[in-house]
């Protein structure tokens, strides 16, 4: 299984403790203003709006607090000051890492992720120093239970989707961005548990690194994600279930 595949894995099983769950609203608010500010506040119209509200309905965000979100990205004011920038980096073993952060304060954001990286072995590259080894994707997970697989990658594949991988009863579907929603909503029609969607960046190649090494960088993926200013972290490592079940 893909780097990304174990990442979110991981982070599903850890779940989200209460002491976090005020941040990950804040972040998903965030999304919310960018994309109501940039495509605007209607989320049949727009996609990135539509998909920002479906994941913070699936983290049990309060529906009064998306809607102030989207108020937030229409009119001005917080919406406007924020600005989106991707950091580039390696961690140890030469791996890539790429951190989408979103922010008010560019200095204090690059600061916060350079001393991360630093701290773990790491450190921050030119912009386009990594960026060129990932392609942005629509990623479905989808829980397989007791239904064909190849019968479900087959109705991915008709609805538009690029690729599919099958493991530990997981169906993860890999789709061109613009073809997300289509493809989703083909596998919603089969009544199947989606336990993720979203838009992210997929590594085209991947590097494994020793257990040590793969441990230090998803403890430096951690970190980085608790960061305020720091919405997703991305990497191209292999995770090895060796790494796996001691990380967990």
């Amino acid at each position: 299984m893909s780097g990304h595949s174990k990442w979110s894995q991981i982070k599903r099983q850890k779940g989200v403790n209460d002491s976090k769950r005020g941040q990950i609203f804040t972040k998903l608010g965030r999304e919310i203003t960018v994309a109501a500010r940039d495509g605007g506040g209607d989320p049949d119209a727009n996609f990135r709006l539509r998909l920002a509200v479906q994941r913070a309905r699936e983290n049990n965000m309060p529906v009064e607090n998306i809607d102030r979100a989207i108020k937030r990205g229409t009119g001005g004011g917080e919406g406007a000051a924020l600005e989106e920038i991707t950091y580039e980096g390696y961690g140890v073993g030469g791996a890539a890492i790429l951190v989408d952060a979103m922010t008010d304060n560019k200095n204090r954001a690059a600061a916060d992720v350079r001393s991360t990286f630093t701290r773990h072995g790491g450190g921050l590259g030119e912009s386009g120093c990594v960026g060129w080894l990932f392609d942005k994707r629509g990623v479905i997970s989808v829980e397989v239970g007791n239904q064909d697989e190849d019968e479900l990658s087959l109705l991915a594949i008709d609805a538009g989707a690029e690729d599919v991988k099958v493991e530990d009863g997981t169906l993860e579907v890999y789709t061109d961005p613009g073809e997300m929603e289509a493809v989703r909503q083909a596998l919603e029609s089969r009544k199947l548990t989606i336990t993720n969607a979203e838009v992210t960046m997929i590594p085209k190649t991947t590097v494994q690194l020793d257990p040590k090494g793969t441990i230090t960088v998803m403890k430096m993926m951690e970190k980085l994600e608790e960061l305020d200013d720091v919405q997703a972290v991305h990497s191209n490592i292999e995770v090895s279930e060796e790494a796996l079940a001691e990380y967990s």
